[in-house]
């Protein structure tokens, strides 16, 4: 268009966005990733072992890249038959255009000992036309200087505030300036990452994109070929020494599980970690993880770790699985929330749940980054404050079956009840839980009013409201009057302790809720997948 007008830190004629990425063998293979304008229509990387006079040329993959500001051309380099653990060089563009000389090392051959580390949500979007990443550029310089062995960045997602927009884009690879350059950087897909506005301007409109239209655009090269079909590049997996890591969007859940289950199948790696933006094990007082469980909880419980972002604070929960918390690692899947990696203070207000064994709340103005050994069967994460502190310290031994700092997961001799991890505490305590011929019974009550709902009992009835549901259920009864209809239960109600209603566990379904008991631990939870906070309304 002739009254198209470049924006600020458009494309242009010399390569930026500039990224290294493991897309095949990380000891034999190296994927380059750059942008020039649409005018560059061939690239290609020449690149040489570091000293050495012998240089080699690769041909560049490329594709045309039209967003809502702008006209690219993206070009994928894959670099091959390189030795393993060795430095090249390495320049990209052009015979015109071509960029500074940078490097990067290539894996070993055959190694179970290599560090990496985990950032997240390290999103921004102030300036609203030109976000500002400079303070996590030093932090992630900082971090690496700090830890000159690190392998490569993995990162929990939510890398921009608004990825269907390229400003936010043109914002954060300002933030990896110096660093995606020389260590790959792999990415795991957020909902801000697949997030637009019809209005950027003025922030109306807002949607997601199904899958994520920009982030598969531009990264379609750089990452492996190898997720689910209609799923790709936001879903993708590599092998790094005795790890298989599972890169997992948040678009596609019943697909992107079939996907996980084969493909965890076939690994006969160690250790087998993902990356998955919303937190199973969530710390949000009104958070849920509707997004990935019920539907996606067969391929989660095949992994050993996942690491999570979203909340901006950190956590880590007991090994989990059906339901369950356990001490060992060899009996369930440990959950890994990763904390804000670019001053980001959490919206939501987190609180520790049942299935937390580490917790912190990062309400202050500061980052966090996560810092991975892994030596053989063996595992140390390290959560650290950018100012140094350490938030949590564990190490996961395969050999032992056991997890340092020692840690026991509840295990109640009266059944509690729960609701989104919490206790109810002394609400419910002189009520607990209670099986009769088979059937779970609750104070549910107790349940509806910590929830935030309300409740008014009347002689034999007790009436309830949460998230705009309504149910009655009467003394004797096998059936609930709710606003939608009768719905039956699986057993009738009955005066239990404290002379309160005990309704059986399966009426939660009148507030469209869902409910779990945890053998092991002796709990039963609830959850809702409304992220409201119900508050009763003052006359």
């Amino acid at each position: 268009m002739s009254d198209f007008v470049k924006p600020v830190r458009g494309s242009g004629d010399m390569p930026d966005h500039i990224m290294l990425s493991i897309r095949g063998d990380a000891a034999t293979t190296m994927t380059v990733t750059w942008r020039t304008d649409i005018e560059n229509k061939n690239g290609y990387v020449l690149y040489w072992e570091d000293g050495a006079d012998d240089v080699m040329r690769c041909e560049a993959e490329t594709d045309v890249f039209i967003s809502d500001i702008d006209r690219s051309s993206m070009f994928w380099a894959h670099l091959e038959n390189l030795k393993p653990d060795t430095k090249y060089r390495y320049t990209c563009g052009n015979d015109a255009f071509r960029s500074d000389t940078y490097w990067f090392t290539t894996a070993p051959e055959k190694f179970d000992k290599f560090k990496f580390i985990c950032v997240s949500d390290q999103q921004k979007g102030d300036p609203h036309d030109c976000p500002d990443y400079s303070w996590f550029n030093g932090f992630l310089k900082r971090v690496l200087a700090e830890h000159p062995d690190t392998r490569f960045i993995l990162t929990g997602g939510d890398n921009t505030d608004c990825g269907q927009h390229e400003v936010q884009w043109n914002g954060a690879f300002s933030g990896l300036v110096g660093v995606a350059e020389h260590i790959p950087f792999m990415m795991t897909l957020g909902n801000h990452d697949n997030r637009g506005f019809k209005d950027y301007k003025n922030c109306i409109g807002r949607y997601y994109s199904e899958p994520a239209e920009f982030f598969g655009k531009q990264f379609k090269g750089s990452y492996p070929d190898n997720g689910p079909e209609n799923w790709k590049t936001e879903n993708y997996t590599f092998d790094y020494g005795n790890v298989h890591f599972s890169v997992l969007g948040v678009n596609g859940p019943e697909d992107v599980n079939a996907w996980m289950i084969d493909d965890l199948s076939k690994t006969d790696k160690t250790w087998k970690i993902g990356t998955y933006h919303f937190p199973i094990c969530y710390s949000g007082s009104n958070l849920q993880n509707y997004d990935a469980y019920p539907v996606m909880t067969e391929g989660f419980e095949m992994l050993d770790l996942v690491f999570s972002g979203h909340e901006h604070n950190f956590a880590r929960s007991f090994p989990r699985r059906n339901e369950e918390l356990h001490a060992e690692p060899s009996k369930g899947t440990v959950h890994y929330m990763l904390g804000n990696s670019n001053q980001n203070p959490p919206g939501t207000r987190s609180v520790q749940k049942i299935w937390h064994s580490a917790f912190y709340v990062q309400e202050e103005q500061g980052a966090m980054v996560c810092i991975v050994e892994v030596d053989g069967d063996r595992m140390t994460l390290t959560a650290q404050m950018d100012d140094g502190r350490i938030a949590d310290r564990c190490v996961i031994d395969k050999a032992k079956d056991e997890i340092l700092p020692y840690a026991l997961p509840s295990r109640f001799n009266r059944t509690r009840m729960l609701y989104r991890g919490m206790d109810l505490g002394i609400l419910a305590a002189p009520t607990p839980c209670c099986q009769k011929d088979g059937v779970w019974f609750v104070p549910m009550a107790s349940l509806i009013t910590f929830a935030g709902g309300s409740v008014e009992k009347t002689a034999g009835k007790v009436s309830m409201e949460l998230y705009g549901r309504t149910a009655v259920f009467t003394e004797g009864s096998d059936t609930a009057q709710t606003d939608r209809g009768e719905l039956h239960l699986p057993a009738s109600v009955f005066r239990g302790d404290c002379a309160q209603l005990y309704i059986p566990a399966d009426g939660c379904r009148a507030f469209d809720m869902r409910w779990a008991y945890a053998p092991y631990n002796n709990f039963i939870s609830f959850e809702h997948e409304s992220e409201d906070r119900p508050v009763t309304v003052q006359p």
